[in-house]
């Protein structure tokens, strides 16, 4: 295996990325273990079938974006191992589009969820906004991973021309 390339991201900056996932994980788990249930309690006046529907989306939303942090988490490992550019990302990446896009479908289920009741319709169109958001999100993201592939393969064409120059040299 060749040696890693040296990263061009400051060791500095994926501290700081990776400090914000850390905050976002936290508060994620405190949204799961402490929101959602006052939540709960909020929703005794609504119907059983609501009530459960909203915050089983929610919870789902909430463990999406968790998915979505430890494959960041993993693409700055590999960042910092010089690595990014390698098969190895495409793992992560895969994951990363699907989340964003179950988050779209998602916010399309609460956006449901909330126009069955008395929420005001621009709320629900706000959250309809969203998550055409998520969608686009997801497809940008889809555009990197092809990026990320034509640049693995120039990386692996050009280190396959380097092992034949230094065959003949």
């Amino acid at each position: 295996m060749p040696a890693p390339v040296p990263t061009p991201v400051p060791r500095s900056l994926v501290v700081v990325l990776r400090t914000m996932l850390v905050l976002a994980a936290t508060g994620s788990l405190v949204v799961l273990a402490v929101i959602l249930p006052l939540l709960w309690i909020d929703l005794e006046s609504a119907s059983r079938g609501v009530a459960v529907s909203l915050i089983v989306v929610l919870a789902l939303g909430v463990v999406s974006l968790q998915v979505i942090g430890v494959c960041i988490w993993r693409l700055l490992t590999l960042v910092l191992r010089g690595r990014i550019f390698s098969r190895e990302a495409f793992r992560s990446v895969d994951v990363i589009t699907g989340a964003m896009a179950g988050g779209g479908v998602l916010l399309v289920a609460f956006g449901v969820i909330l126009s069955g009741g008395t929420t005001a319709p621009g709320l629900v169109l706000l959250v309809g906004g969203v998550a055409l958001l998520a969608f686009a999100a997801a497809l940008t993201v889809n555009v990197a991973r092809r990026l990320l592939a034509q640049a693995v393969d120039r990386d692996a064409q050009a280190r396959r021309l380097e092992d034949e120059l230094s065959e003949v040299i």
